[in-house]
């Protein structure tokens, strides 16, 4: 099956820092591409992995399951921590319970979170209907491209597949119960005006994590999708930030790359 225009993984061989970046559910790499390109362009390694069952067509997401999501996160964590000194995890929606997860399971092989608009518990009281639902509806309506800016388009999907969207409401279970175990700093970023995710993911979030370095900053300009919004530019310099914050390297490092 084709892969959507602009849906390919993305990675770029830099300097001793690494960045993994982890797409939302339905959604793709495209929605992490200008993102992953201005850290690139900074002197970072960044890695942008197409997770299973996305960036093609709806149908076939509906047999992963989200620990698939899980072990291609993680194999591509695995990879740039191989050849980087320290690795970060900046992750969008549904990305962000990934990348939750994979900071209880990995702990200091990860030395900080960035997690825009989090999606880590359900926002829909028919998610208890899921169970059986899924067995006699194949997909609801999508919820791709919530953005405010005029002309940004994400490529998504336009349906969402139930067994997929079953196997999420699970991966929200399990990233509940880890969160009291993850330690690391986090800069979570939100928008007030989500017409996917509610503020309570990220009060959630901010609730349960053992996160002692904790910042929060809200996205007024910008809907759900925010990578590719208003407050984009925020998201990439305030993640830049925190990175040269808690890894020297990437400070040292950036002098080499002009531009």
């Amino acid at each position: 099956m084709p892969l959507l225009p602009g849906a390919e993984p993305y990675r770029h061989d830099g300097g001793p820092v690494g960045v993994l970046l982890v797409h939302g559910f339905t959604g793709s790499p495209q929605s992490m591409r200008p993102w992953a390109e201005h850290l690139a362009a900074a002197g970072l390694s960044v890695s942008a992995p197409l997770l299973p069952g996305h960036g093609t067509r709806w149908q076939d997401l509906q047999p992963t399951r989200w620990e698939d999501w899980y072990a291609t996160a993680d194999a591509a964590l695995a990879e740039l921590a191989d050849r980087c000194e320290q690795v970060f995890v900046c992750a969008l929606s549904m990305g962000s319970s990934l990348a939750l997860k994979l900071a209880e399971r990995h702990g200091d092989r990860i030395s900080g979170l960035v997690l825009v608009n989090p999606s880590v518990r359900s926002d829909n009281p028919a998610t208890v209907l899921l169970p059986v639902l899924r067995h006699l509806v194949p997909s609801l309506p999508g919820v791709a491209g919530d953005i405010a800016l005029p002309g940004a388009v994400e490529v998504g999907y336009d349906r969402v597949p139930l067994h997929a969207a079953w196997s999420l409401a699970r991966l929200w279970k399990s990233v509940q119960a880890g969160m009291p175990a993850v330690t690391q700093p986090v800069l979570l970023l939100h928008s007030p005006q989500d017409h996917v995710v509610s503020p309570s993911n990220s009060a959630m979030v901010l609730a349960r994590i053992s996160s002692t370095d904790v910042t929060e900053l809200l996205l007024d300009r910008s809907f759900h999708v925010a990578t590719l919004d208003h407050d984009a530019g925020l998201i990439f310099e305030a993640s830049l930030d925190f990175v040269r914050r808690l890894a020297p390297a990437a400070a040292v490092d950036a002098g080499n790359h002009s531009g």
